[in-house]
């Protein structure tokens, strides 16, 4: 088996949702009167697109102003569909098309091409509506609309009848049904599309197996008859996950073959989710459990680090760098610490190669006489100005990313001037990654200088207290209201798990505690040294600039 057999992960899968508003249901006759869409990688939202459309073929019925709240006074100054279209399919472009009842919107999309001379750019297409016939059962919902979904999936944005909020739950809906999916095996962009009812009956006489597992947050286990894990995971609710299992589909027959080996289904019942997800991690390195992807876990965080040398370079390394390193990271993936450290490599004169100037038969590397290797092999002797001329990339490592945020945006304005916009769009995308994993690595970083730290989190019924010790679980339990925060986070801190002083532990366990601590609800009841993020920082980088902030495009912006 090679690589390519493996697939896309979905995770470096770009999509882009989109959601229509018409005149009425028949493409041929009706009008779009408003395009929303919601462009992602990995789960983060890339960009958003939004405008109105003025129709010209017909005109906005009652019956359609009162579900959508969109007038004809409204669209009577918008854009024609002719300069829309074109926006649209830039903003869309090298991505995957994802829609609530596809064929609706995409043959909107389909005929409008058509009819002005456009040619269809032959986009793969994901239907919301039939993945989510083969992960939610009849028996969870009532049906698959897109405010059923909303309402099973807890989506934060409701759809309204809006496009782009309608966008912006598909998106939350999608997203979803991938960690379903997931569950199960379904972790590329080529199982996603063959997935049928394959394996059908051999989940359904496993099903038992899902019987004594509890509606409680914990890891569960797939045994099979030796007594052998064969699968490990985690969910708040085991019962409803486990019994995902035996209702999704898994077109390689990967899982089936996993459920059918399974005899039983053994539990670790958690007092909360962030400890069985933590569980499920250490379980994994420990057990190397044959179903799960190997690619899971702390080997896939990687850094980016300058080399201790007279001709500083960039290396990608796998050991967590120490606080007396320069370094950028984790990223997730090393893919996208490879093209992270191309694109600085192309915006700053980084000394690629491992030659040794110093050395009397040196020679430039090939790259460098082609402009493509800095320092020595492109003529610069002295070291002193090669430091001075990747200054930017250094102040980058040490946390101030505001250089690389500009030099960026000129490199995107110049490669849209030659009209390389394919590769402007990646490069920014890229950016975007190296400002993530520079957030991540801040985030971290805060967390791991706290000996002992404890906080909570709101959940429907009560909070999820946690101790966390220089950025490791040490313990949890959950307390319902009105319960005093305080006296519960010094009682668990006794008993709370110790580390020895040199002990890392886990890259992914970290990162998962420190996402935890950031994440909205969280409230800090103790700690020794403040966690925050700073205000020059990667994340304010993100907030700030044109690159890392999710923005609506219009007809008036024309940005790469």
């Amino acid at each position: 088996m090679t690589f390519a057999d493996l697939g896309t992960d979905l995770h470096d899968v770009t999509f882009t949702v989109v959601d229509l508003e018409t005149t009425g249901a028949n493409s041929a006759q009706g009008d779009i009167t408003e395009i929303g869409a919601v462009k992602s990688r990995g789960g983060e939202i890339i960009g958003e697109f939004q405008t109105l459309v003025r129709p010209t073929r017909s005109v906005i019925s009652p019956f359609v102003e009162r579900l959508t709240g969109i007038t004809n006074s409204m669209v009577a100054t918008a854009p024609e569909l002719a300069s829309v279209i074109p926006m649209f399919l830039e903003f869309a472009h090298g991505s995957i098309l994802v829609a609530h009842n596809a064929g609706f919107d995409v043959g909107f999309l389909k005929e409008a091409c058509a009819r002005l001379d456009y040619p269809w750019p032959g986009y793969e297409v994901v239907d919301t509506v039939r993945l989510a016939r083969l992960c939610v059962t009849r028996q969870e919902v009532r049906n698959h609309k897109l405010g059923t979904l909303a309402t099973f999936f807890n989506v934060p944005t409701p759809p309204t009848h809006r496009a782009l909020d309608d966008a912006r739950a598909t998106h939350h809906i999608l997203q979803s049904m991938f960690e379903l999916f997931g569950a199960v095996g379904v972790t590329t962009f080529e199982d996603l599309q063959g997935l049928k009812q394959q394996g059908w009956k051999v989940r359904q006489s496993k099903k038992h197996l899902a019987h004594d597992v509890p509606h409680a947050p914990g890891v569960y286990m797939f045994v099979d008859g030796a007594d052998r894990v064969l699968y490990v995971g985690s969910s708040r609710d085991m019962r409803s996950r486990v019994t995902s299992y035996f209702n999704a589909a898994e077109s390689r027959g990967r899982m089936a073959e996993m459920v059918t080996a399974a005899q039983s289904i053994r539990v670790i019942v958690c007092p909360t989710e962030l400890e069985a997800r933590v569980r499920e991690v250490r379980l994994i390195d420990e057990l190397q459990p044959p179903y799960n992807r190997l690619s899971k876990g702390a080997s896939r965080e990687t850094w980016l680090k300058l080399t201790n040398e007279k001709y500083p370079r960039l290396s990608i390394v796998r050991t967590p760098p120490s606080q007396q390193d320069l370094a950028l990271g984790p990223f997730r993936k090393n893919a996208s610490a490879r093209a992270a450290k191309d694109l600085l490599e192309r915006i700053y004169p980084l000394k690629r190669c491992t030659a040794k100037p110093e050395r009397a038969d040196f020679r430039p590397c090939p790259a460098g006489e082609m402009g493509k290797c800095g320092g020595p092999c492109s003529g610069i002797t002295r070291s002193e100005d090669y430091v001075r001329g990747i200054a930017p990339v250094v102040a980058l490592l040490e946390g101030t990313p505001q250089a690389f945020v500009g030099h960026t945006m000129t490199h995107l304005k110049q490669l849209a001037v030659q009209e390389r916009y394919e590769e402007a769009a990646t490069a920014r995308d890229v950016a975007i990654s190296v400002l993530r994993a520079g957030s991540r690595g801040e985030q971290n970083g805060s967390v791991e200088k706290n000996e002992h730290l404890a906080a909570a989190m709101v959940t429907d019924h009560g909070f999820d207290v946690a101790i966390i010790r220089r950025g490791l679980l040490g313990a949890t339990e959950h307390v319902p209201w009105g319960t005093n925060l305080q006296d519960v986070s010094r009682s668990l801190g006794l008993t709370a798990a110790q580390y020895p002083h040199n002990y890392r532990g886990l890259a992914e366990e970290r990162s998962l505690i420190s996402t935890w601590l950031f994440s909205d609800g969280v409230t800090l009841l103790d700690l020794e040294t403040p966690i925050s993020q700073p205000t020059n920082g990667y994340q304010r980088a993100l907030s700030d600039s044109a690159l890392g902030a999710p923005k609506i495009l219009r007809r008036t912006d024309h940005r790469v």
